[in-house]
This record gives structure tokens, sequence and C-alpha cells, in this order.
């Protein structure tokens, strides 16, 4: 392991100098490769003076410390926390240090920044004046947030942990040297490994959090709901069925996502627009899951699947309904990108989400509470959300257009075109519009859409004025993030107005 020790207080005969030593002297007796850089010793101007940090030359001390951070596994900062956060000295040699295109890199997807020292992680062993605790409670943190997220995470580097030591205006001498102690065994530790095992643990899960995709799984529920209002009334969610059912639906969604990442992995690797709403979850991209990891998740969901959906036969009211219904859906959500019938790769994929997302998993929760399939009321709910879902599933395809064409999956955006697609999108939005009013007007739907009009028909006018412009601009739509969120808002409505109006009913 190589380790680069970065001393950032003005004074080498200072406690923060003794922490430095004392750590150093730690990982040097676990048997680390070590450089230290004490940066008062280097000659360099704090401050930029050019409008970017690019245009200002390194000086030589500058350049020797770019060297050893490429160097470094491992960076241990040690330095006093001065009103809140680190001394100029060595704010500024970050200033001059990370600058683009060494520590980041501007990109179109994700965050808009690409992070180029990723592969390193880091240690903070900070002093106070304030007891650590206050610090943490009161001021929250302040010099470490911006230390460890803003500046090292923001340029790739984790984990980052830190270490502080306070009050040292009233710290006597025993305490000190406990101080001094434990920094030590801190370098001692490295020779367990630079990331610990809880660190690790911590890691996997995040990315397995991120492959989930949870941000979309709310709306599975509200229409879920919605159906289950419609055939039980407020007694659904004091039934059994209605949650083993949700389980179901949550387990097939899980496999069904994971599927999406293996099979999209080749379009998720080019494409350059990615963000929350588009381009997958990356974990696959950036390797933080592998492919066998995912393949396992999905057998899991897949196993968890089969036995709720045993429980759920067990103890439904319709067991041959429930399990055709239930079915019918599984094989729609996991034949979106699963072979054989890969239906994003044939021009069904906007189809066959606006499908699953509405009347699908709509009747499942209208059978599932005693409903039958063919009574025209889940039916006659689903289909203004499913009219509602296909703009921003159509719009998704939009960023991904130029990467799905390079595979081969025929999305709409692809088959169509740009303006094509959002055709389809502004189409699908005002006829949305136009069937939540009519329902609302001739009661359809149980009146779960009585009075929808007044807040639909301004979205739905909102978002076709977005999509008008975006048809007006002369340029291949890349990021649409507001239009996303905008088309993505609209859909609420239509879960969540008859969600409202039929569980006060």
């Amino acid at each position: 392991m190589k380790v680069l020790v970065i001393l950032g207080h003005p004074r080498l005969d200072s406690l923060c100098g003794a922490l430095a030593d004392a750590f150093a002297e730690g990982a040097r007796a676990a048997g680390v490769r070590l450089r230290r850089l004490d940066l008062v010793t280097l000659d360099f101007d704090l401050h930029v003076r050019q409008p970017s940090p690019n245009d200002q030359p390194l000086e030589v001390d500058l350049r020797r410390a770019r060297e050893l951070l490429q160097w470094a596994d491992h960076l241990v900062f040690v330095y006093p926390t001065w009103w809140g956060a680190t001394p100029a000295l060595l704010k500024g040699f970050l200033d001059r240090l990370l600058a683009p295109g060494f520590a980041f890199r501007t990109c179109e997807g994700g965050i808009g920044y690409q992070a180029l020292l990723g592969g390193r992680s880091a240690q903070l062993i900070t002093t106070m004046d304030t007891p650590p605790l206050i610090h943490r409670l009161l001021y929250r943190q302040p010099g470490r947030n911006a230390m460890a997220r803003a500046t090292l995470g923001f340029c790739g580097i984790h984990p980052v942990r830190s270490l502080a030591f306070g009050s040292v205006r009233t710290a006597d001498a025993t305490r000190r040297a406990a101080w001094l102690a434990r920094a030590h065994r801190q370098g001692r530790r490295l020779a367990r490994g630079r990331i610990t095992p809880a660190e690790r643990l911590a890691d996997k899960a995040g990315a397995w959090l991120r492959a989930l995709r949870l941000q979309f799984y709310p709306m599975t529920w509200v229409a879920y709901t919605v159906g289950a209002l419609a055939a039980a009334g407020g007694s659904a969610f004091g039934s059994a069925v209605f949650w083993i059912g949700y389980l179901c639906l949550f387990l097939l969604e899980v496999a069904t996502v994971l599927v999406n990442e293996v099979v999209d992995l080749a379009t998720d690797r080019r494409n350059r627009f990615f963000s929350t709403f588009t381009g997958g979850s990356r974990v696959l991209v950036e390797g933080r899951l592998s492919r066998g990891e995912v393949m396992a998740g999905i057998g899991l969901a897949l196993l968890g699947f089969l036995v709720a959906t045993a429980w759920l036969l067990g103890v439904t009211p319709a067991a041959l309904p429930a399990g055709a219904v239930l079915g019918g859906l599984a094989i729609l959500a996991l034949g979106y990108t699963a072979p054989p019938l890969t239906l994003s790769y044939r021009g069904l994929g906007e189809l066959d989400v606006a499908v699953t997302h509405s009347i699908g998993v709509m009747l499942c929760g209208f059978v599932f509470l005693g409903g039958a399939w063919h009574d025209p009321r889940p039916w006659l709910l689903s289909l203004p959300l499913l009219l509602a879902i296909l703009p921003s599933i159509t719009l998704s395809g939009l960023p991904d257009r130029e990467a799905d064409a390079a595979v081969a999956k025929r999305t709409l955006a692809v088959r169509l075109g740009p303006g094509g697609a959002l055709g389809v999108a502004l189409f699908a939005t005002l006829l949305a519009a136009v069937a939540a009013v009519a329902w609302s007007l001739a009661g359809l739907g149980a009146g779960a859409y009585a009075g929808i009009g007044w807040v639909v028909v301004p979205h739905g006018a909102w978002l076709a004025w977005r999509v008008v412009r975006q048809l007006r601009a002369d340029a291949t739509p890349g990021r649409i993030d507001g239009l996303m969120a905008v088309s993505l808002g609209y859909v609420l409505w239509f879960g969540l107005w008859p969600l409202f109006r039929l569980a006060g009913g």
C-alpha cells in the first residue's frame, strides 16, 4: 500500500505535526510505503490568480505533489480546524492542485462532472478547540463535510474517514499523549487494509440501493392500491392479501430492474446523457457490482417472487384469476428487456411500460382483493393513467437515443427520431387530459377522477408547452431533466388523485 501523509498546519512543531509523526510511525510499522508532504515547506502561490487554475503554471513543488498524489493509494490529511474549516495553507494547496483535467472533468451525464481520482481512499485527522461532539451537533462539521464530500469525494476519493481531537485548549499532557497513541494505532490499522470490512459493506449496500432504483417504485404501489381500493374500499389496507400481493409486485419490479441492468449494459456504456431519470443505475458500468452479483440478485428476487406468489394464492379469495393476472404481468414486465420478448428492442417498450404500470398493477390489486378481472372498473380507472405514462416513458428515450441506436435498441425515439417521439409525447399528454376530464364529467371509474381537471389541465398545458418548445429547438435532445421532471409530475396526478378519492370515499 502506498500512503501519502499531508501536514496542513503552518507550523511543523505543532500538535498536528506530532499527530502526523505518530500516524506515519504506525503506518510504517504496518508495512506500507509512505511519503510525506509538509505543506509549509513547499514553495507555491496559495492563490488562483488566473480565470482557471490550469492557466497558472504549477511550481516545481506542486508538480511533485501531483506526482505523489497520483502515486498514492491512501491519502492522510492532518490539519487544525480553524473557523470551522481548513487553514488557508491547505485550502490554497487544494485550490491549486485539484484542477480540471487532473482531479475531475466535465461530462454530459450524471451531475455534469466526472471524478478522475477514483480508486483512492483518505483519512482526515484534525484538531479543534471546540469539543468534537459540539462541533458535530451544533455546527454540523462544515470543514469535514467540505473535505470529505465537496472536495475529495467530488474528485472520486472514497471512502473518507475522519478522526477529530479536541478540545485542544483544555487538554493536558496526558490527554494529548492519548491522542498521539490513537493516531499511531490508526496508522497501524493499515496493516488490515485501507478499506475496512464495514466500509466495504456500506459501499456494497449503497450500490445495491442504487441498482434497485427505488425512486420509481412508489407509482407502482399507487396504481396497485387504486385497484385494491376499487375492489374492497378502505378495508383493503387491513387485509393480509393486500400486503402479500404488493410484496409479489415489489419483488417482480426488483427482478425487472436488475434484468434491465444486465441486458442494457451495452447501451448504458455508450450513454453520454445518463441522469436520475435515464441511462440505468450504472452500477455495472462503474464496476460497483459485478455481472455475477446482479445475476444472483435477479435469481433471489425471482425466487422470492415465486414464494410470495404461492403465499398469495393460498390466501386470496380468487386464486385462479389472481395467478393468471400476476403471471401475465410477470411476462410483460420481465419481457421489457429479457429475451425472448425483448419488447424494448422491438419498438414496444413504451407501450409495455404504460400497460404494466397502469392496468397491469391496477388489475392485480382489484383481482387480489376479490374483484372480477372482467369488471369494467379497473379498466376504466387505468386508461387515463396509461395515457399519462406514455409521455414520460417516450421522452426518457430521447437522451438515450444515440446509445440505443448503436446497439439496435428500437425505442420510439430511435424508430421515429426526436421529432416523432416528441409528437407522440405531445399527443399522449393531451389525450390523457381529455380522458381524465371526460371521466370526471361522466362519473366513470367510480368517481375517482371527479374534479381532476383542475390540476391535470394546467399541468398538461405546461407539459405540452415544454414539449412544443423542445420540438421547435433546432438541436438533437441531450439532457432533458426539466422536461422529464414535468412529465413525471404529470403522471402523479393520475395516480394520487384517484387514490385519495377512493380512500376518502
